[in-house]
């Protein structure tokens, strides 16, 4: 009697990973379609559903996913009663971009590029001058912003072109780094409480004739980090949101478009250890790494040298069924990280780089017991971490 075999496990193929849809819909196209429309040099409109507007208002909140959006209709009734203006009235969403991470996500906003041209392609990732970790949303250890990401923002862009711009946000997000390379141009004025800023950016808007105001708001990514999206401080915290967007959208002045968007989607990781994958405790993925970047959806993996194609093998028969997982050649011809790859982000990018596409993470328990720690995660390019909304109120 013949004996029975098994094959080993096909790891996910490339090909089926959902790509942001760069140059068409994406973060990155956002400031540059609404900045072409009033005229900036060095703009172009990329979004074809979106009409121009002499005032815009684009306010970002972070974490506030598409998916989770349409799930809570009850905690935001206006929100939800926009869901068919998004983008451009087609009731759909756009891409974050890859990874769907904070500072990734701000970067391509305030640039109107990729990541892979922007340069900050991941919550940590490898400085090649030092060959140390470089935490981009903290800007640990220090690196010279502009050398690191020496693009003009849209909002430079705009100011140098008469535009009013502003933004309008916490006062601790003034001088930081990130701020300067992503979101920096004409004023910045800054506000503790969200009613705060929803006043200054009304009249702000109202200031020009043309004015292109960013605002923003936290705390909503910080609840759901903490105590997760199925949460009722979450649910808080979104009710108070949908009550912010009602606030300065009865505020804005004629002939204004509001758009309210978000940097990332978000998803609840059950504490176990089919869930959680620990890298600081499995010898497996260990093996041959020498850094350990990106975050527990989105993982860039550093190898020792000469090592590469063992970590790329290794990690494809270890977490190939939930994860893709790509070389860094292999992700940046699948597009990843945009259609193009500066010389000075191409190192940036993790030998091997491991995209979730179940519900799982990699943590690092002992390296990052913070992230390792939270209940709400994101970064990968399933749906509900990519897709974020693109409201749209107009006056």
């Amino acid at each position: 009697m013949a004996l029975p075999t098994w094959d080993d496990p096909e790891p996910l193929a490339l090909d089926t990973a959902p790509v942001p849809e760069y140059g068409v819909g994406s973060l990155a196209d956002l400031l540059p379609t609404l900045a072409a429309g009033m005229g900036v040099p060095g703009t172009t409109a990329s979004i074809p559903e979106l009409t121009a507007a002499d005032r815009v208002c684009v306010f970002l909140v972070d974490g506030l996913g598409w998916e989770q959006l349409r799930a809570h209709p009850d905690e935001a009734p206006y929100m939800t009663a926009l869901l068919a203006s998004s983008r451009g009235g087609t009731g759909r969403p756009i891409t974050a971009g890859y990874p769907a991470t904070t500072a990734t996500s701000l970067a391509s906003v305030g640039t109107g590029l990729p990541p892979g041209a922007h340069g900050l392609p991941g919550y940590t990732v490898r400085n090649p001058e030092t060959e140390e970790l470089m935490n981009q949303l903290r800007w640990q250890p220090w690196t010279p912003p502009r050398v690191w990401q020496p693009y003009p923002t849209i909002f430079q862009l705009a100011d140098r072109a008469g535009v009013h711009t502003a933004q309008v946000t916490a006062p601790a997000f003034q001088n930081t780094p990130l701020t300067q390379i992503a979101l920096s141009g004409g004023t910045f004025h800054g506000r503790l409480s969200g009613d705060d800023r929803m006043d200054v950016a009304a009249e702000q808007l109202a200031a020009g004739d043309r004015a292109l105001i960013y605002t923003y708001y936290s705390e909503l990514d910080g609840a759901g980090h903490r105590f997760g999206v199925d949460s009722d401080a979450w649910r808080g915290q979104l009710m108070h949101v949908d009550r912010l967007v009602q606030r300065l959208a009865e505020q804005l002045p004629p002939r204004t478009a509001l758009y309210v968007t978000a940097d990332h989607g978000m998803i609840d990781i059950p504490f176990d250890e089919q869930h959680r994958i620990d890298f600081d405790e499995d010898w497996e993925l260990r093996a041959g790494v020498a850094l350990l970047g990106g975050e527990g959806r989105a993982r860039h993996v550093y190898a020792v040298r000469g090592a590469e194609s063992d970590v790329l093998t290794c990690w494809r028969e270890v977490l190939g069924e939930q994860f893709w997982i790509a070389s860094r050649d292999e992700a940046m011809a699948a597009g990843w990280f945009g259609p193009h790859i500066d010389d000075r982000v191409y190192a940036r990018i993790g030998d091997v780089v491991a995209a979730a596409r179940d519900d799982v993470l990699i943590i690092a328990s002992e390296r990052e017991p913070n992230e390792s720690a939270m209940v709400g995660n994101h970064g990968s390019m399933t749906p509900v971490e990519q897709l974020v909304p693109l409201l749209e109120v107009r006056s």
